[in-house]
């Protein structure tokens, strides 16, 4: 089945770069530590790098968001309230036991589903939650002067540095998960090929 056009190919493996770039400049940054010179010294390269590709990160994101809405790839992404708490039970079950006991995928593969009830909910929260939360504290982040702002009792650069490492952990994590759930396909190497062909292989195959 062909359900990887070239457009969400390019994306996603630009996507995965930026991000890595992202995760490595980040923590380069956060584990600076004034009394160590050797953890300071790239600081300000990481911040350097960590701007441009958070602000290239930010046009891919708003071109997926274009590309789902004009190509209809959208329609893989909506959540059906029918068997959402169901369903990704069912779901959940087969990754967390039932598919070390050769089970059968309770949700292969179509044409027209994609993604998995499971997949579905955690997709949707981070595409078009956390990664907006993302790119907007990121952009509050570039602009240092608006911590005169008060939120919470706290400067508003203060506020979005906390959020921004969370969401950016959050993200971290949800790469790791992930790739390791790449790695379970209908057989081994079978979704990383998929992303480089554009065609998922099925069960039967």
């Amino acid at each position: 089945m062909y359900l990887y056009p070239l457009w969400i190919r390019l994306w996603h493996f630009v996507n995965a770069i930026l991000i890595m770039i992202l995760i490595i400049t980040g923590a380069a940054m956060q584990f600076a530590d004034a009394d160590h010179p050797l953890l300071t010294a790239g600081f300000a390269g990481s911040a350097r790098l960590h701007d441009v590709a958070a602000i290239i990160l930010t046009i891919s994101y708003i071109a997926f968001v274009a590309g789902n809405i004009v190509t209809g790839n959208s329609k893989y992404y909506r959540i059906s309230k029918k068997n959402l708490f169901s369903g990704t039970g069912k779901q959940l079950k087969y990754f967390l036991y039932g598919m070390f006991r050769k089970e059968k995928q309770p949700f292969p593969v179509t044409m027209d589903n994609k993604f998995n009830p499971l997949e579905k909910v955690s997709y949707n929260l981070i595409m078009y939650i956390i990664m907006p939360l993302l790119i907007l504290s990121g952009i509050i982040m570039l602009f240092q002067d608006l911590k005169v702002i008060i939120v919470f009792g706290t400067g508003l650069f203060i506020f979005t540095d906390i959020l921004h490492i969370i969401l950016g952990f959050l993200v971290s994590v949800f790469l790791i998960i992930h790739v390791y759930c790449c790695t379970i396909g209908p057989k081994p190497g079978s979704l990383f090929r998929g992303l480089i062909s554009g065609y998922q292989e099925s069960e039967e195959q």
